[in-house]
């Protein structure tokens, strides 16, 4: 059982396509974190390597890790030795032909408390994600452990409120998502204000629905894998937000840097019992949801 207070910690950074030397910036990152007393620490998606589903290529397949090998070591020791819990985002090889965008919940005894698989996969111009990655089949869930209850989603998930909801309800105190999101350069000059307003309005709408608290950690730089097309520029900007969707914190969009909160459990109790949305939901009402469409 976790305590009432805690405080997280989010690591935007700039990342390559070698995953030697992610991995040892990465661990900075969050030596630095615990070092200024996180307790929970959240890396961006794919932390590894620069986002490759920016084209469809087999090639990418090599950055894949079967479940408990390098990423898992490396952040499972640094987990123990700091005393402190770590979210890291990996590219998972479960089997030959079967790959998933996954996150270990590591706790601070190192043991693994918990892995969640991405469970909505885009295909969009230049996030070619269905080509890689199957989707997660573990659901959604809260992750418990020595420090707080935890709701592991991944990017894509963040637009979606029924993945929010489910994870609420299952008694996660703190929705993460690690994200890789930024602008196609030829469209930020007409649709760039708005479009990072959307990302930031679904996850605040997210935290006030459910009187939760929401972490998501993006990267940054502007990644151009294929020469001749434009790439991504990341648009960094991670937050935290509160219960009532007011920011706690947030980060610059183009700054390698780490964001901080603390969580009050009593502060979103109080949220919840004057704003008692859960209370009010007509589930006796909800049975169509489930449908793809409704006729």
């Amino acid at each position: 059982m976790g305590r009432r207070k805690y405080t997280i910690a989010l690591t935007q950074l700039n990342l390559n396509n070698t995953a030697e030397n992610n991995l040892k910036k990465c661990i900075e990152w969050v030596e630095k974190a615990a070092g200024q007393n996180a307790e929970i620490v959240c890396l961006p998606e794919l932390y590894s390597s620069h986002y490759f589903c920016q084209e469809e290529d087999v090639k990418y397949f090599s950055f894949a890790e079967p479940l408990y090998d390098v990423s898992f070591h490396a952040f499972s020791e640094l987990a123990k030795n700091l005393n402190i819990v770590i979210i890291v985002p990996f590219f998972e090889k479960r089997a030959m032909g079967i790959y998933h965008n996954s996150s270990y919940i590591i706790d601070s005894d190192g043991k693994l408390a918990g892995l969640y698989r991405k469970m909505h996969i885009p295909d969009d111009p230049s996030y070619f994600e269905k080509f890689y990655f199957t989707p997660g089949d573990l659901g959604f869930m809260s992750v418990e452990t020595k420090v707080a209850n935890l709701g592991p989603l991944i990017c894509w998930d963040q637009w979606y409120p029924e993945a929010a909801r489910l994870t609420a309800l299952k008694g996660a105190e703190v929705l993460f998502y690690p994200t890789a999101i930024g602008w196609h350069p030829y469209e930020k000059e007409q649709y760039g204000v708005n479009q990072h307003g959307a990302w930031m309005n679904v996850m605040k709408g997210h935290a006030v629905a459910n009187g939760i608290y929401v972490a998501a950690v993006n990267r940054v730089g502007h990644e151009q894998p294929i020469p001749e097309k434009p790439g991504i520029e990341f648009w960094g900007s991670s937050f935290i937000a509160g219960p009532q969707g007011e920011i706690l914190a947030q980060a610059s969009h183009d700054k390698e840097e780490i964001i901080m909160a603390e969580i009050d459990l009593d502060y979103m109790e109080d949220v919840r019992q004057n704003w008692p949305f859960f209370r009010d939901r007509r589930i006796d009402a909800y049975d169509q949801i489930i449908k793809r469409a409704i006729d």
